[in-house]
C-alpha cells in the first residue's frame, strides 16, 4: 500500500494553496514556458511556493531543472509567463535568495578560510577590502555555529571534506537571512553521512527561518523525508504534487510517454525506465547546461 500524507506535508500543502490565496508566496510562476528554438523545456507551469515549504525538482538530463533556477536568479528569461520574488519580477543579485551550488572540492593551497567563505555572504556585496564592524563579526560568528563549522572554522577550505565544503557555502547562503534557498545538486559527490549533515542542516535552517527551499536533484532519496512537494520535468511537460502524489509509475510514465515503473524498497524510491535504466542515478549534465 503506498503511505498516505504525513501531518507535517499536509500542513505545507494547505499552506502553499493559501499562499496562492492570499498573496503571500514567496515565489509566484503564472504560465511560465521556456523555450530555445523549437524545442520547449516547460510550459504552462504555474507555481506557488509557501514561506517554509522545501520541493524538489526532478526529472532527466536536458530537462530544465537548472534552467529553472536560472529563471528564479533573474539570470534566463521566460519565453512565456511571468515569474515573481516577494510579489515583485525577479531581478539579478536579490538579497533575500540564497543559492547553494553543486559541491566542488577547492585546489589545495588555496588561502580562503572557512570563516571567510561563510563572511563572503555578509560582505561580500561591498567593494574593496575592509576591516569588518563589530555587528558583521557577530553575525559571522553566529552563521560559523549555525552551521556547525565552528571545529574547522579557521581551517582553508581546500583541506575540508566535501560536507564540510557544503556547510560553509549552506553558511553563506544564509547570511543575509533569505527567503528563498535555491540549491542546485548540492549534495552530489557526498558521501550518505555527509549527504544527511547538509540535508537536516538545510532542513533546520528553512524550518528555524521560514525560508522556502527549491532543490535540484537527479536523486530525491537523501531528501525524500523533509520535501514537501515535488516538480517533476520530463518531456516538456512536468506534474506537481506531494511525493506520492507524482512518484507513480502510471504518472510518470504519462510524463516520459513510456513505461515506467516506480519501485519503492528498503524506504527508497527507484524509478526504471523502458531500458532499465534508473532515472534517479543519472549523472548531471558536465557542462551545467539544459539539466
Amino acid at each position: 500500500m503506498t503511505p498516505g500524507p504525513t501531518d507535517d506535508s499536509v500542513a505545507v500543502a494547505t499552506r502553499a494553496s493559501s499562499a496562492g490565496r492570499d498573496g503571500d508566496a514567496v515565489l509566484r510562476l503564472r504560465d511560465a514556458g521556456v523555450s530555445f528554438g523549437d524545442r520547449t523545456l516547460w510550459a504552462g507551469l504555474d507555481l506557488d511556493v509557501a514561506p517554509g515549504e522545501f520541493i524538489a525538482v526532478l526529472g532527466p538530463n536536458g530537462a530544465g531543472k537548472t534552467t529553472m533556477l536560472r529563471t528564479i536568479l533573474g539570470q534566463q528569461e521566460l519565453t512565456t509567463g511571468s515569474i515573481e520574488f516577494l510579489g515583485r519580477p525577479v531581478r539579478r543579485g536579490h538579497r533575500r535568495i540564497g543559492y547553494v551550488p553543486q559541491q566542488r572540492l577547492m585546489e589545495a593551497g588555496t588561502p580562503l578560510r572557512t570563516r571567510d567563505m561563510i563572511a563572503l555572504g555578509v560582505t561580500g556585496h561591498r567593494w574593496g577590502l575592509r576591516r569588518e564592524s563589530a555587528a558583521e563579526r557577530a553575525a559571522i560568528d553566529a552563521l560559523v555555529d549555525e552551521v556547525g563549522a565552528t571545529s574547522f572554522a579557521d581551517a582553508p577550505v581546500a583541506s575540508l571534506s566535501g560536507g564540510e565544503q557544503q556547510r560553509a557555502r549552506v553558511g553563506q547562503a544564509l547570511a543575509a537571512d533569505p527567503a528563498l534557498l535555491l540549491c542546485d545538486e548540492p549534495l552530489i559527490s557526498l558521501d550518505m553521512r555527509h549527504q544527511r549533515g547538509v540535508t537536516e542542516l538545510l532542513d533546520r535552517q528553512r524550518r528555524a527561518r521560514d525560508a522556502a527551499v527549491v532543490f535540484v536533484t537527479h536523486d530525491v532519496n537523501p531528501i525524500l523525508d523533509v520535501v514537501d512537494r515535488v516538480l517533476y520535468l520530463a518531456g516538456g511537460s512536468f506534474r506537481i504534487g506531494t511525493p506520492d502524489e507524482v512518484l507513480q509509475a502510471p504518472v510518470l510514465s504519462e510524463l516520459y510517454g513510456t513505461p515506467v515503473d516506480v519501485i519503492r524498497t528498503m524506504g527508497r524510491i527507484v524509478i526504471v525506465g523502458s531500458h532499465g535504466h534508473d532515472d534517479h542515478h543519472l549523472e548531471p549534465d558536465a557542462d551545467g547546461g539544459q539539466r
